[in-house]
């Protein structure tokens, strides 16, 4: 009887063995078979099997050695498609051209190809835990300073508000040991004659310690309004170090939707290419203003920075919900019609956000977040070799696909290494939503492109509806949409009345800013 021998499960047998079967030594690829060290002598004693049957390690085969298209062992490897090919395949259809080696070759080359990779990786993952240490120091610094500001700014409110409130109902504690101390003196005397003359004082001790309220706070006045103001200013700073403190953690735990919300600073400012009748700009150039009244809301502007960018150039823009508007890249010798030049942006228009990108020669792809869909709405512009593509962008809602709400503020990134341009909803100090990433896969180097922004639409009506407007002369103007008409004498005005002031009415709104 044979010695029984426990073997691990995972050990391949011999196919050839009919009792006891043996480890086996080797697997035919040809043959698809694994044999013991016992039965593998043919095939390395008969030289036609030793030059046509490829020998392996032992494997568990599972019917996976030929090739399913030509039924023809597996013989090579393709380094280029990771996978392994047979001889038809090598030579005749789509690996033909690629890096082909037998498996043993393959093996060996790919083994070290493992062990450099782990090397590379290794060391990155010493040089991160290094990182992952200085970032998470940082980020409790960061985080242990915003809580113990906020935790001393509350228990200095309470504190203060508590030692006021507790000298207040001290004081009105003296009116309650006052009656007590009455009572019980009233209630030990016994001459009749004295208690009568003590009573009308312990009455108005007893009525002066039940008016008494321990709840209603500080006494009126001066004292009482100062520290009012106080926990109201002292409060909006604590909601403001609690809203960033919860924001930073957001922004932690969820970057890609949390970020705050930085200014951009005075370094970027608008640069008026154009603008409509009633549109002006502050003194700082950083905010665009509109009268109504005046005409319909146009202008053109580009956004310049007194800095230099290295990598990249970022702005927040916050717009009219009353206006259709553009922003993004265009060519700066186009701003004044984009129809004319290379542009890419996003677009709010009747209601409804789009972007827009242009084509030379090959298409520009966009990606947009997640939920987030671009519709080609097939409009197209085109210029002297260029395309430029509008296309709405929806979200999978309840109802189907719906339009993606306007942006309250809009953030954009232009990323000049990685040749993209994104565009963030803001919806507060930390809530970031991405709309779309634009990647500009065209050649721009001969563009020179400039961040920019457009309000209102292209084409202008310039017969927009006459409004009156009345001087306190009593002279009676129209306006047409560009210019002054005195009612009575037909003549025309540009600015001021003949009695010298300024004509029309003056409120103007804020349409656009750099936040």
């Amino acid at each position: 009887m044979s010695e029984n021998i426990k073997m691990d499960p995972q050990t391949i047998l011999c196919d050839m063995c009919i009792e006891d079967r043996k480890p086996a030594k080797k697997t035919c690829m040809k043959c698809e078979i694994s044999m013991c060290v016992q039965h593998l002598q043919a095939h390395l004693t008969t030289p036609v099997l030793l030059q046509t049957h490829p020998l392996t390690e032992p494997m568990d085969l599972c019917g996976n050695t030929k090739c399913s298209q030509h039924g023809k062992l597996l013989e090579y490897y393709c380094l280029d498609d990771m996978t392994c090919v047979c001889v038809s395949c090598a030579i005749e259809d789509q690996h033909r051209l690629h890096n082909m080696k037998t498996f043993s070759t393959a093996h060996k080359e790919l083994l070290e190809k493992l062990k450099a990779e782990q090397l590379i990786l290794q060391e990155k993952t010493d040089d991160e835990n290094v990182s992952l240490e200085k970032w998470e120091k940082s980020e409790r610094e960061k985080l242990g300073r915003c809580s113990v500001s906020l935790i001393e700014a509350v228990t200095k409110l309470r504190d203060i508000s508590l030692t006021s409130v507790q000298s207040s109902v001290s004081a009105r504690m003296v009116s309650l040991k006052t009656s007590k101390s009455s009572m019980e003196a009233a209630q030990k005397e016994k001459d009749t004659f004295r208690f009568l003359q003590m009573y009308s004082q312990v009455h108005q001790d007893v009525e002066k310690a039940k008016a008494v309220d321990l709840r209603k706070g500080l006494e009126p006045g001066s004292h009482r309004d100062k520290l009012v103001e106080e926990i109201r200013q002292n409060g909006e700073k604590m909601v403001k170090q609690a809203s960033q403190f919860w924001g930073s953690l957001l922004t932690l735990v969820d970057p890609e939707h949390h970020q705050e919300l930085v200014p951009t600073g005075s370094h970027l400012i608008f640069e008026p290419q154009s603008l409509g009748p009633g549109m002006s700009l502050s003194k700082d150039s950083r905010k665009v203003f509109h009268n109504s009244w005046l005409g319909q809301c146009s202008a053109t502007l580009l956004i310049c920075s007194t800095k230099t960018a290295s990598s990249y150039q970022r702005w927040v823009v916050s717009l009219s919900k009353e206006s259709d508007w553009t922003t993004g890249l265009c060519e700066k010798t186009s701003a004044k019609n984009l129809k004319d030049g290379a542009v890419y942006g996003l677009c709010w228009e009747d209601k409804q956000l789009s972007s827009l990108t242009t084509k030379r020669n090959e298409g520009s792809q966009s990606s947009t977040s997640q939920g987030l869909k671009v519709q080609n709405t097939g409009t197209e512009q085109t210029g002297t070799q260029l395309v430029t593509t509008s296309a709405l962008i929806t979200y999978q809602g309840e109802n189907g696909e719906e339009p993606v709400p306007r942006p309250e503020k809009v953030e954009v990134l232009w990323n000049f290494p990685a040749s993209t341009l994104s565009f963030f909803s803001r919806t507060g100090q930390h809530q970031r939503e991405e709309i779309i990433t634009m990647k500009l896969k065209v050649s721009i180097n001969n563009w020179d492109l400039v961040p920019f922004v457009q309000l209102g639409k292209e084409n202008i009506d310039s017969t927009t509806q006459q409004q009156q407007w009345k001087c306190s002369c009593g002279k009676v103007y129209s306006w047409d949409g560009n210019r002054y008409r005195d009612n009575r004498s037909g003549s025309y005005y540009q600015g001021c009345c003949s009695c010298g002031k300024v004509l029309g009415p003056h409120i103007t709104e804020m349409v656009c800013e750099l936040y």
